[in-house]
């Protein structure tokens, strides 16, 4: 079925809605007829809009759970894939005379190799093709730091990583659509992209203007690498927010929308519109907006909701909307303006899955669903993806290791996971070079993007590892005392965002071992440290290898800048690798045991 079927379809669903909206059409031609200088009473705007792209160019190879429209229960539906995101946005574009679409961030950064080997060019190029209007950006567009972010914006073949840039594309365009960082800002205050944007419609001699404020999380230096964000300021979002409206107003801003990477989650099902159980870091944010916020797209959370804010709290009467991840679904906004008050009178949304094709894993097969719209793909997006996948294919398919068995990211009772742990082994072997001699490694979760999965001869491809592992973070050996160590451990559960309700565990290597109790005070939950069965002391010198990532500060780890005696030990991809080399046979995924958690015994 194509989006223009699939249109026809949603029609069949909605007759009455359908019939209504002709019988208008056709009352408001008649009366411009009578009179060409009719006024009109309302301007309807839609707004389409997606976070949390992250570079997600083929189909995912997800199914979205979502109730079946006869009724029946609920149903699998698959989605994803950008030459199918595209129909999806320029169907939804018919639907609405006036329009705009916007991202909340994380469009590119932690991709998979078909975009990451690439700098997230491919993205780039296909999201050009979509004609989006705003991408607010996201802690992951900082990934390879904000010049390589400002290369995206405005093209070029500049080299700021260790990745070359324009392999297949020497003219590389940047970004058609806008960037904005409404909080972000040179330390002496230059803005580092514009804040906010600005689309005017005008219909039967009205002009109804939306203002776009587009931003990231404040935390977003604790989420990259310190030097990719050296020499910037986060600000609060709320006040950014708050500070920037007057502007907007200004130049004649009638709603005020606002997308910023951060979220919450709900326990809301997929295209449920209900506030249920909204939590998460959002919330105080959108509890010290202006009432002069209309709506909110977000992300970060990769969680799909859409939230009526003025049913939690009536001072703040605006709309909450985020689309989950990887481009699985995008949510169709329509607001109406009152041209008279200039004011939004009725918002509404919905979640569009975007279904294209289905898959086969493992022994289910996840068939499209004609109860839900197909869309065709857009060929020139597909176009895009499938040359730049070609020339990944070679490197994505090369044999890298056997596997006895899957390896998880599903974090144990101690949030250690086993994927984690695998990574903390790889680098330690690869630290054991003359000098370096390192004796304990450290993972982050948030640098473990993806699973393992053997094929059915026990294979592992090097693109599932790039997929797995997308930074390419170099591997630092540095010195620490036993008592560093410890507070290093300590910070996992008190260093800014890293708390006791909120804690970010560390995978650690196979050897090392320590139990923790989050009923403690700080800097007392961790106990019975040893390495290889003998306890850490606390004067002792041992050496430690982690990414760079960590080895800077990052993740609010700010122990691990204090190591001395640094030396380098490659790339963390070729430690994964070559770790499954030295195997010389099939890796077993390693246990989680190596921690303990004791508050949950």
């Amino acid at each position: 079925m194509s989006a223009a079927a699939a249109g026809g379809a949603a029609a069949r669903r909605w007759p009455l809605a359908f019939a209504a909206a002709s019988a208008l059409a056709a009352v408001a031609l008649l009366a411009g007829c009578a009179s060409p200088t009719a006024r009109p009473t309302h301007i309807d705007i839609g707004l389409i809009a997606f976070n949390d792209l992250h570079g997600h160019l083929e189909p995912p190879r997800m199914a979205l759970q979502v109730a079946a429209p006869d009724g029946s229960g609920q149903a699998r539906v698959p989605a994803g894939g950008a030459a199918y995101m595209a129909s999806a946005i320029a169907h939804l574009k018919t639907l609405h005379k006036h329009h705009a679409v916007v991202a909340a961030g994380d469009m590119v950064g932690a991709s998979p190799l078909v975009s990451a080997l690439f700098l997230d060019e491919p993205t780039i190029e296909a999201v050009n093709r979509m004609g989006i209007d705003f991408n607010a950006v996201g802690n992951h567009e900082f990934d390879k730091g904000w010049r390589e972010l400002l290369r995206l914006k405005n093209g070029g073949c500049e080299k700021h990583t260790v990745r070359e840039p324009c392999q297949l594309n020497p003219t590389f365009p940047g970004t058609n659509f806008g960037l904005l960082a409404a909080n972000t800002s040179h330390d002496d205050g230059r803005p580092l992209l514009p804040p906010t944007g600005i689309k005017r419609f005008t219909e039967g001699g009205v002009t109804v203007s939306v203002g776009f404020i587009g931003l990231t999380l404040r935390g977003t230096p604790a989420m990259v690498a310190p030097a990719g964000v050296a020499g910037l300021r986060f600000a609060d979002e709320a006040d950014t927010v708050n500070a920037l409206i007057p502007g907007l107003r200004a130049q004649w801003a009638d709603v005020i929308v606002v997308m910023v990477h951060e979220g919450g989650e709900t326990e809301t099902a997929l295209g449920e519109t209900s506030c249920k159980g909204l939590s998460g870091d959002i919330l105080p944010i959108l509890e010290r907006l202006d009432p002069a916020v209309d709506v909110v797209v977000s992300g970060h959370t990769h969680r799909s909701y859409l939230c009526d804010y003025g049913t939690v709290n009536p001072a703040h009467p605006l709309l909450l909307t985020s689309a989950g991840q990887y481009g699985t679904h995008v949510t169709d906004i329509s607001l109406r303006v009152d041209t008279a008050t200039r004011r939004v009178v009725r918002k509404t949304a919905r979640q569009v899955i975007v279904q294209g094709e289905g898959f086969t894993s493992g022994p289910t097969t996840f068939a499209v669903d004609q109860r839900f719209p197909i869309f065709a793909r857009d060929e020139g997006v597909h176009a895009i993806v499938e040359r730049y996948r070609a020339a990944a294919e070679p490197q994505a398919q090369r044999p890298a290791g056997r596997l006895t068995g899957p390896v998880s990211r599903e974090p144990a009772a101690s949030l250690e996971t086993s994927m984690g742990n695998l990574i903390a082994d790889a680098q330690l072997l690869a630290a054991q070079g003359p000098g370096l001699n390192a004796q304990i490694s450290f993972m982050n979760p948030g640098g473990v993007r993806g699973v393992l999965v053997p094929g059915t001869d026990g294979q592992v491809r090097y693109g599932q590892m790039f997929t797995a592992q997308p930074f390419g973070n170099s591997l630092m050996v540095q010195s620490f005392t036993g008592g560093q160590v410890k507070a290093i451990l300590e910070q996992q559960f008190a260093s800014g965002t890293n708390t006791a309700q909120s804690p970010r565990v560390l995978s650690v290597s196979k050897g090392f071992t320590y139990r923790y109790d989050l009923r403690l005070p700080a800097g007392q939950r961790v106990s019975g440290v040893t390495l290889n069965g003998q306890p850490l002391r606390a004067d002792a010198v041992y050496r430690v290898v982690v990414s760079s990532f960590l080895a800077t500060g990052g993740d609010n780890f700010t122990v691990f800048t204090q190591g001395v005696d640094g030396l380098g030990a490659g790339q963390d991809l070729d430690a994964l690798e070559a770790y499954f080399t030295a195997s010389g046979g099939a890796v077993v995924p390693p246990a989680t045991d190596r921690i303990v958690r004791l508050d949950l015994h």
